[in-house]
């Protein structure tokens, strides 16, 4: 990897991020699922979606420089990186990390609620994106522009609650044609809905979706920094 201060500008270690935790893990999630990856979690988000499983991450965390989280990344020597939250993109200078690690040159994926605006993301970047279901409580708040901003390599989950959060799911595919356009992932919210009915319905639909239940919580169930 370059080293930090080659791929830094001066400014830099001027800008802070607040840090809930750096950790490595497997992907539990995504097209990337299954490989060892150095997660950053930032700290915040606006949205209080009814099946959050971070809610750890809303407050707290601990101020970091940019060159400081790279430093604490490149100890855990491994080359996929994921920027999550809470909600990432919360804080303005997450942009400024994620193209600092693309410069680094980690493979750099951003999890994001959908919320909020992805066009300052660096192109480099994978896109993870939800669009939240109406059994989140927060549906109101998907950003429908991100669809024009996305890129055909990036990605699009929904988390699904009910069987009408799934049908919800399958109109906005069909209006938006978005299983011709991304990969389209489905999970089942635990303990909401079997995963076994979640994998017919998606079998049922005709439509280009990728079933997916949450690797890192079948192995360590909810045990943070996992």
């Amino acid at each position: 990897m370059t080293s930090v201060a080659e791929v830094l500008p001066r400014t830099a270690g001027l800008v802070t991020l607040r840090i809930t935790e750096i950790f490595r893990s497997l992907q539990g999630e995504s097209d990337r699922i299954g490989w060892p990856t150095v997660f950053i979690r930032l700290t915040g988000c606006p949205l209080r979606c009814v099946y959050c499983d971070t809610a750890y991450a809303f407050t707290g965390g601990q101020r970091q420089t940019v060159p400081e989280i790279l430093a604490a990344v490149a100890a855990l020597k491994t080359d996929m990186i994921c920027v999550t939250g809470g909600e990432p993109l919360a804080q303005p200078a997450c942009a400024d990390l994620l193209t600092a690690l693309c410069d680094a040159g980690y493979q750099v994926s951003l999890e994001t609620s959908g919320a909020l605006s992805i066009e300052s993301v660096d192109p480099r970047v994978k896109i993870v994106m939800d669009l939240k279901t109406p059994d989140s409580g927060e549906s109101s708040k998907n950003c429908f522009a991100n669809l024009a901003i996305l890129k055909p390599t990036d990605e699009i989950k929904f988390v699904i609650g009910s069987r009408r959060d799934f049908d919800w799911a399958v109109e906005e595919v069909d209006a938006h044609q978005l299983d011709r356009r991304f990969m389209v992932w489905c999970s089942p919210v635990h303990g909401a809905v079997p995963p076994q009915e979640l994998a017919q319905w998606v079998l049922d639909s005709g439509l280009r979706l990728r079933f997916q239940l949450q690797l890192h919580k079948l192995i360590w169930g909810n045990e943070q920094g996992r």
